[in-house]
């Protein structure tokens, strides 16, 4: 995806044209032509990490901070169930999404299949998604990214007396409380600086920065002024069933049993709009029963333990580059956000673009001559 026009109705900032950019390439580089290029990453959560992770990899010549106010285990990418299985994006086309996808997917199949795999938290888990009704479509476009995709067979759905149709396949497990930790760790190996700190308007990281990489999340309504990204509640159960070895997944995901390393997540909600953190009871009961439904073997789950988060839901993920600028000041910010439910299937393949937006502006600041893009 490339860098798209920046939206001045979505921040309230003036952006400048390419001219006008050169010209400030021109001072950065009379003034800075040796420094190393300094890159924020605002949001210490999936996206946020893996970005960082990306850009330390793919762009050379630059010193990177990671600034968040909050790190795991209080992110929302702490709350999720963390198994690859794409969400579609209305407005992207599949084939980028497939992209993103695979891009994901091998990576973390790499990792599952090294010997940091228990440190990362990476692990290859089977199992069924099931539908009361036959799908419009019976093979979806990520299916042969997964392994071993197939449709399920009569004997396998006579588990699910009031299903008709499902598909089996294997796929990976992200356990985020485990991996972020991780990523962390690899960051600051990388020599990549991690600060605590709540940033209130993106103009406090300049002059300090130079590029600006706007995770945020649900946070991108204060800075990036986008008022397009609300909240979908998430609500999941964190039980001890040791005994459940497979995935179940009911239609479209909202009932969805998730064996992970230490326990089994069982969800879910979708609550549009809605801001609360603290655990609703009825909600969890109402959870426990559809997926004892499913397997009625969890009725003999322990230590149930109730967590919330907050998908960060836009109409269409905003992965693009935007020069701002105000009072002479110019700060290109590149936007890497608005995941909703996906964020863990696709992080790596996104982040990947990200680092490569960036990548266009560390060139353009570097090279006076060049022409920019954004």
């Amino acid at each position: 995806m490339s860098a798209r026009a920046p939206d001045q109705a979505l921040t309230g900032k003036t952006s400048v044209d390419a001219r006008a950019f050169c010209g400030f390439q021109d001072r950065f580089f009379r003034d800075r032509p040796m420094d190393p290029v300094r890159i924020a990453v605002v949001g210490a959560g999936v996206v946020g990490l893996s970005t960082a992770m990306c850009v330390s990899k793919l762009v050379p010549g630059c010193s990177i901070t990671v600034i968040s106010d909050k790190f795991t285990p209080d992110t929302t990418s702490d709350v999720a169930a963390g198994m690859l299985i794409p969400h579609v994006y209305a407005d992207t086309p599949i084939p980028k999404q497939k992209q993103w996808f695979r891009e994901t997917f091998d990576h973390l199949f790499a990792i599952a299949s090294s010997a940091e795999a228990e440190d990362a938290g990476v692990h290859l888990v089977s199992g069924w998604q099931i539908f009361r009704s036959v799908p419009t479509e019976e093979v979806p476009f990520w299916a042969d990214v997964v392994l071993g995709f197939r449709k399920m067979t009569e004997a396998e759905l006579k588990k699910f007396p009031q299903h008709v149709f499902g598909h089996a396949f294997t796929t990976l497990k992200c356990e985020s409380p485990t991996y972020l930790p991780w990523l962390e760790k690899r960051l600051k190996g990388s020599g990549v600086l991690i600060l605590t700190r709540r940033i209130g308007d993106l103009w406090e990281l300049h002059p300090s920065f130079d590029i600006v990489v706007n995770c945020s999340g649900l946070g991108s309504r204060q800075l990036a002024g986008d008022s397009k990204i609300f909240p979908v509640r998430g609500q999941v159960l964190r039980v001890q069933a040791p005994w459940v070895k497979h995935f179940i997944r009911e239609g479209s995901g909202l009932t969805y049993i998730y064996p992970g390393i230490s326990n089994v997540i069982l969800g879910g909600t979708r609550q549009k709009g809605d801001w609360n953190l603290s655990p609703d009871a009825e909600i969890s009961r109402d959870i426990f029963s559809r997926c004892c439904a499913l397997e009625p073997s969890l009725h003999g789950a322990c230590d149930i333990r109730e967590k919330v988060g907050l998908r960060p839901f836009r109409p269409g993920l905003r992965l693009q580059t935007e020069l701002l600028a105000q009072d002479g000041r110019r700060l290109p910010v590149v936007h890497h956000y608005g995941h909703g439910s996906g964020g863990i299937s696709v992080h790596w393949g996104t982040a990947l673009e990200a680092a490569s937006l960036v990548g266009e502006c560390v060139r353009a600041l570097r090279t006076p001559s060049s022409k920019s893009k954004l």
